[in-house]
């Protein structure tokens, strides 16, 4: 199973979800949805904006667990 570990790196750089949303060029509220982890999938070029707003790669954002 993968998990979006997307509010632990927000908050680590102090960066709010309007910040991060005005940033990447998406809505809040899709970057809420990606926050909370209710997306099935996410685009490489949503997962590059975050990655060079938020200065991570994308293993800080994403983690893999064994169900």
């Amino acid at each position: 199973m993968i998990v979006l570990r997307l509010d632990r790196v927000m908050a680590d750089r102090k960066m709010s979800l309007n910040e991060l949303a005005a940033k990447v060029g998406i809505s809040n509220v899709n970057l809420s949805n990606i926050k909370t982890g209710k997306i099935s999938a996410i685009r490489f070029s949503t997962l590059n904006g975050i990655c060079q707003a938020l200065n991570c790669q994308p293993g800080d954002v994403l983690e893999y667990r064994e169900e």
